[in-house]
């Protein structure tokens, strides 16, 4: 019984009737001033047009949101829409919610209306007034119509809740987002998904990298005994935590602003950078360049810094001082990175293997490929990445 008194105790089925209610005002009116059927099917047709107006579409999605979901018009369900109209599609579909709020609003009013009439009517029928003395008597040849009272008033509270409920599912099919609203959100939510991604190999690599060249230098400036080299490796590594600190504001950056744009992030024109403090780091790095690198499209370069990136911090984290190449070639459509070093056993530290994951994701996302692991004697990081 509880659950079956529910839906009265909740300010939305009321809102909801009134919301049909509303749909047959207008048509209502001009009955008073002329009673003709076809009143009705003037006020269809005027719908028509009224339905292809862009803005209608706002109109009607506040006032659904409003008065059938229960939400504010500045929130609520982002089930109904209240963006404009922007296709052919999106006003056909308001046209036939316009026709079918009307065809709801006035059966549901003209039913509920007639409930009331016959509940008032068999409420007064087992009484008469006596106009001479002004006093209501039972009229006991109609007492049975009091028990018509109940069947009415529970037909109206059904007529009242099943109307609300079928104009509110009219209103999420017809003022719902369109397949190509629904596609859109949806690539919105994957674009959201991956940058998310994106942040935090981001970090992984920005702070990876600084944080690895720091202990790098601190280790050989301990060893190495010699307050030169000592000043040398602090000036490595004040300036490595300074870029780090710089990725971090910028990518803290992106996270408060969602529309910031990536174009800050560096790029392959900025790798000296890298190279040289691998190089204060006390790996001998050879580098071979070749193409034109700045004419590579920004995802590509930015996706191809972090790489190169990564490669290096992995030779100074698992490898230490040693001789490292590095080619990057711009041939044939093709952005090519090549990473290698000679074959030593691996010094322990955190995070192994995320890096190389984080490679091969990269080179992925780009339609590229990345091949890593030993290749004749050497540790090997070979990417390919399309520059379409």
């Amino acid at each position: 019984m509880a659950r079956l008194l529910r839906p009265f105790g909740r300010a939305v089925t009321y809102t909801r009737w009134l919301h049909l209610l509303i749909a047959v005002v207008w048509p209502s009116m001009w009955l008073f001033v002329r009673e003709e059927w076809w009143i009705w099917l003037v006020a269809a047709v005027a719908l028509a047009p009224a339905g292809l107006l862009p803005a209608m579409r706002t109109v009607e999605g506040l006032q659904a949101r409003l008065l059938l979901t229960g939400h504010g018009p500045d929130g609520g369900s982002a089930d109904i829409v209240v963006a404009p109209s922007a296709t052919w599609s999106d006003r056909g579909r308001l046209v036939v919610w316009l026709e079918a709020r009307l065809l709801l609003g006035y059966a549901t009013v003209t039913v509920s209306a007639q409930l009331l009439f016959v509940t008032v009517d068999s409420l007064s029928a087992p009484f008469g007034r006596d106009f001479d003395e002004g006093r209501l008597f039972l009229q006991g040849h109609a007492g049975w119509q009091l028990l018509l009272v109940p069947l009415t008033l529970a037909a109206l509270a059904v007529t009242v809740v099943a109307s609300g409920h079928l104009i509110t599912a009219l209103a999420l099919r017809l003022l719902g987002p369109s397949p190509a609203e629904r596609l859109a959100a949806l690539e919105e939510r994957t674009e959201q998904l991956l940058e998310r991604t994106r942040i935090a190999r981001e970090l992984h690599d920005s702070i990876g990298h600084a944080l690895t060249v720091a202990v790098v230098q601190a280790g050989a400036a301990r060893a190495a005994g010699d307050p030169a080299f000592t000043e040398r490796a602090l000036d490595a590594i004040e300036e490595t935590g300074r870029a780090a600190l710089e990725d971090l504001e910028r990518v803290l950056g992106i996270l408060r602003e969602s529309d910031r744009p990536v174009g800050s992030r560096p790029t392959l024109t900025e790798a000296d950078r890298l190279l040289e403090s691998a190089r204060a780091s006390g790996a001998k790095v050879d580098v071979d360049m070749s193409g034109p690198l700045d004419t590579v499209p920004g995802p590509v370069s930015r996706e191809g810094y972090r790489i190169l990136q990564e490669s290096l911090t992995n030779v100074l984290r698992h490898a230490g001082s040693v001789p490292a190449r590095v080619r990057i070639a711009v041939a044939d459509g093709t952005l090519t990175l090549e990473i290698r070093n000679p074959l030593t056993a691996d010094i322990p530290g955190p995070g192994r293997g995320s890096g190389l994951r984080g490679i091969r994701e990269r080179a992925a996302l780009l339609g590229g490929h990345a091949r890593t692991g030993p290749d004749q004697g050497d540790w090997q990081v070979h990417v390919e990445l399309p520059l379409s």
